[in-house]
């Protein structure tokens, strides 16, 4: 499958009917989502791999990962909401997709590999969100791919090189984000984002 065919089926992955603005319930765009599947495939870290996709929301990194023959794929998200439309979406698809409903804290699933879109801890109730996401990425996996907003870079750095990890990859994209919710003043916002590959062990 090329990556604009996979981007063309992630397009239909259901986004959230009511996004909840505290865990910061925003869907990674399909084309951004079908380019880090890509790359993740291009390093060798999806096909034949166990892959969990933390803070999961409705899949579509659970679905990517599937789509281009992961072994096994595991979606995980505390929002029951967001779990059942993702359970849904793969039953209707015939998509051989697990999807739990746990807070990433409790997490103790072992992968080859983790994909995820963690809250950028941009609200003050979800503050250091993206921090227990990479923390719990350090103790399931060694292959980690994460999103973070662009102007924190430089804290996600320490932090990673802190726990003894190491960057292999950077790639930087803009995420647009619709009017979602009532504190939302513009009809959208675009934020500059970085995917980065992180290696957990030596």
């Amino acid at each position: 499958m090329k990556q604009k065919e996979l981007e063309i089926i992630l397009q239909k992955v259901p986004t959230y009917e009511q996004p909840n603005p505290f865990i910061e319930q925003y869907m990674t765009p399909a084309n951004i989502a079908a380019d880090i599947i890509y790359t993740a495939c291009q390093y060798d870290d999806i096909q034949d791999k166990k892959i969990v996709d933390l803070g999961c929301g409705t899949g579509i990194f659970s679905f990517g990962a599937k789509l281009v023959n992961a072994k096994e794929v595991i979606g995980i998200d505390i929002d029951e909401k967001s779990i059942e439309i993702a359970k849904n979406y793969a039953e209707k698809n015939n998509e051989d997709v697990q999807f739990i409903i746990k807070d990433v804290k409790d997490v103790d699933i072992k992968c080859d590999t983790v994909i995820m879109n963690p809250p950028f801890g941009a609200q003050k109730s979800n503050r250091w969100a993206d921090r227990r996401f990479i923390e719990k990425g350090f103790e399931i996996t060694n292959v980690i791919y994460s999103l973070h907003l662009s102007k924190t870079l430089d804290f996600i750095e320490k932090m990673i090189l802190s726990l003894g990890g190491e960057i292999t990859y950077y790639k930087k994209y803009v995420f647009p984000i619709k009017h979602s919710f009532l504190f939302h003043t513009k009809k959208s916002l675009k934020f500059d984002i970085t995917l980065l590959r992180i290696i957990t062990k030596t």
